[in-house]
């Protein structure tokens, strides 16, 4: 059932692309989709049906979801140059802890630290905010955050390299 769930994500996403951004429609199928993502792996724990296949599926599911978030969020909002290099910044952390997490462990390690999901819940709320408050004050908190919480997956990541 979770499987299910996170699949219909992926199913709400792509749908996602054909609508205008901020209309009535995305905005419910977007608010859907997050809420699946929360669900999914709570659910899954819950009737004992965790898998591996699971795990890997949400985080593909998660990918997709993100990836149709830029396509449609990043050409309708307006971003200082600083936060974009902020953004890339915590791209390049993220690259780099998954390229040692792969190098170390020969897979692709998904670190789902509380950090990490506060930062998906700020990243998942602030284009609900774009209307009412402008990025440039949201993107401080947001972005740092999200850098704490990269930076950490790489230590977890490492810590379990040298434990291995």
């Amino acid at each position: 059932m979770a499987n299910i769930i996170t699949g219909f994500r992926v199913l709400i996403s792509i749908v996602l692309l054909f609508c205008p951004v901020f209309s009535p429609a995305f905005c419910v199928l977007y608010l859907i989709a997050g809420l699946s993502d929360m669900i999914d792996g709570t659910f899954a724990r819950r009737m004992n049906t965790v898998s591996e296949f699971g795990a890997r599926f949400d985080t593909a599911a998660d990918f997709v979801f993100a990836a149709v978030c830029l396509i449609k969020f990043l050409p309708v909002i307006s971003m200082p140059i600083w936060v974009c290099v902020w953004i890339v910044i915590i791209a390049l952390i993220k690259i780099i802890n998954i390229l040692s997490g792969y190098i170390a462990q020969r897979k692709l390690v998904a670190v789902h630290s509380v950090m990490n999901k506060v930062t998906g819940g700020l990243l998942f709320i602030l284009p609900l905010t774009f209307p009412i408050v402008p990025l440039k004050y949201l993107a401080i908190p947001v972005c740092a955050v999200a850098t704490f919480s990269a930076v950490q997956e790489g230590h977890y990541i490492r810590t379990v390299e040298k434990r291995a």
